[in-house]
């Protein structure tokens, strides 16, 4: 289960301080013909491309397929029944049944003797000594094939829960090699850096859908329109939850005085983003299965953040301390957009995909913003800007929050997650609206690090065309253990396949991934 958060602590401190080309179907059957032909494939010519060994086994985790036939069938692989960390790989075939290529970060095949050298307890006191935050309980422990960036061994996925500094839940995986040794780490909890009438905190006055009961007389913030998403309050608790309901059907009253205020930010926030994918991606919901998540609000007292978990599949939005409560629309989108990831790429919550993950919410928070076209928020590139005097996150100059990054460099994968997501940003931004010298966002030019100081002119493609690119090369290209390297190559594929081979919008892929100095 994995939760992600909006907001990293040491920000707060800071602060303080295409639907017709994707069709897609959620977790085909087993015989399914194109997960067949896709596997036989596996087995013949796709084999060496993926690194398949004798002992892999493959489960199909999704199926895509284009408007003119093509399949795209996303796999998790097994080696002699272990899950592989890294290992998930995309078969692309063409609407005749024939292979077309294969996605993966697999470096090499997997041959290993699957008899663990250590205990299971061993690797859990281990686990247990490296947990970063308070109250740690080891929840479960998997023996599994580690294959993310390195040779392919033998490793214990020890997952621990537990509560951060700030009150988030924590559900960490931490891996343990061989002799004890913390492979990799990463948190499931994924935080963000953060029809009645809605009388919301952000949005002004907003159209709901409820539900109403006759023989209580009494309306439920709950929408059967959207998969029966539903919002509840937590009464600022970490475990209760009460659904919002009442005798009118008029939520809040624009103020924190109400407290079905902030419950109405978060039912349009799902709203717009469930709309969002559906009517620009044809993604039907988060998980593509046509259910509703459900969002909780007054989580905890005073907390600083937001988080979406798969485990709960739910949003969870706090009131703040320091900021005024998160449940405003980009960081609503942001969180279900963790989900969506989850249920794609499975980008992993540490390095380079880490900050690939978090810089996917932030650019589906911001076109969620966008495609909401409410005045009361108008769209833009900023993450969070509702929330206080300053943004969470800028995607047109990300270094100006004094820690994220402008520019790719060789150490940007071990900045946290919120950081290095400045990379995807910066590209997004000059991808979708371009610059002129410099202005308003600077370029990277050799040598520089964090901070852009280049003078550099593009010209962008626009964002509907810029979103369309990265949602395809999420959904069909990417892999769990994707590289800034890898997703450059990808977003070229997604381009390619969108607008033909030598388009201006290739072109421009191409030149925004240079321009954040990821050649």
């Amino acid at each position: 289960m994995t939760k992600f958060t909006l907001i990293h602590q040491a920000t707060i401190a800071a602060l303080a301080s295409f639907a017709a080309l994707a069709v897609q179907a959620a977790a085909p059957a087993a015989d399914h013909p194109a997960v067949q032909r896709a596997l036989s494939h596996l087995k013949g010519q796709a084999a060496a491309a993926g690194q398949v060994s004798a002992g892999d086994s493959f489960q199909a985790r999704d199926l895509m397929a284009d408007a003119d036939g093509s399949q795209h069938v996303r796999f998790a692989r097994l080696y002699r029944g272990l899950p592989v960390i890294g290992g998930d790989l995309v078969v692309h075939l063409s609407p005749s049944g024939q292979y077309k290529d294969l996605s993966i970060s697999q470096a090499s095949r997997i041959e290993l003797d699957v008899k663990p050298q250590m205990a299971s307890r061993d690797a859990a006191a281990k686990a247990l000594a490296a947990f970063p935050h308070r109250d740690g309980k080891v929840d479960s422990q998997q023996l599994v094939v580690y294959a993310r960036d390195t040779q392919p061994q033998l490793a214990w996925n020890v997952l621990i829960k537990g509560v951060q500094a700030d009150g988030t839940p924590s559900e960490h995986h931490v891996i343990i090699g061989a002799g004890g040794k913390v492979l990799d780490h990463w948190d499931d909890i994924h935080t963000a850096d953060n029809i009645g009438q809605g009388k919301t905190l952000y949005s002004g006055n907003v159209p709901l859908h409820d539900t109403f009961n006759a023989s209580t007389g009494k309306y439920k913030l709950k929408d059967i329109t959207r998969g029966k998403h539903y919002t509840v309050d937590m009464k600022h608790t970490t475990g209760s939850e009460t659904i919002f309901s009442g005798k009118d059907n008029v939520w809040g009253n624009n103020s924190e005085s109400s407290n079905e205020t902030v419950g109405a930010d978060a039912h349009y926030g799902q709203n717009m983003t469930w709309d969002y994918y559906k009517n620009v991606h044809g993604r039907n919901g988060i998980a593509n299965d046509g259910k509703g998540a459900r969002s909780r609000v007054h989580y905890s007292n005073n907390y600083d953040n937001a988080f979406w978990s798969d485990s709960c599949f739910c949003m969870t939005y706090g009131d703040g301390s320091f900021f005024t409560p998160l449940v405003s629309l980009d960081v609503a989108g942001h969180e279900m957009t963790h989900g969506v990831t989850s249920r794609t790429a499975a980008l992993i919550y540490s390095g380079e995909s880490g900050g690939l993950n978090e810089g996917t919410s932030d650019i589906f928070g911001s076109m969620t913003e966008f495609y909401a076209n409410n005045a009361n928020d108008p769209g833009d590139y900023l993450i969070g800007e509702e929330l206080s005097s300053s943004p969470l996150r800028n995607m047109i100059t990300p270094s100006s929050d004094g820690a994220s990054s402008d520019c790719w460099y060789s150490g940007v994968g071990n900045l946290d997650v919120h950081y290095s997501s400045g990379v995807a940003n910066h590209f997004y931004y000059l991808l979708a609206e371009g610059t002129t010298n410099g202005s308003p966002s600077k370029t990277c030019v050799s040598g520089n690090t964090r901070v852009a100081t280049g003078n550099g002119t593009l010209t962008g493609i626009g964002r509907d065309k810029a979103g369309k690119i990265w949602y395809r090369a999420l959904s069909m290209y990417m892999t769990s253990s994707e590289t800034f390297a890898k997703a450059r190559l990808d977003t070229v594929k997604a381009a390619t396949d969108l607008y033909g081979a030598g388009s201006a919008e290739v072109n421009a892929v191409n030149a925004a991934w240079t321009a954040v100095n990821r050649p």
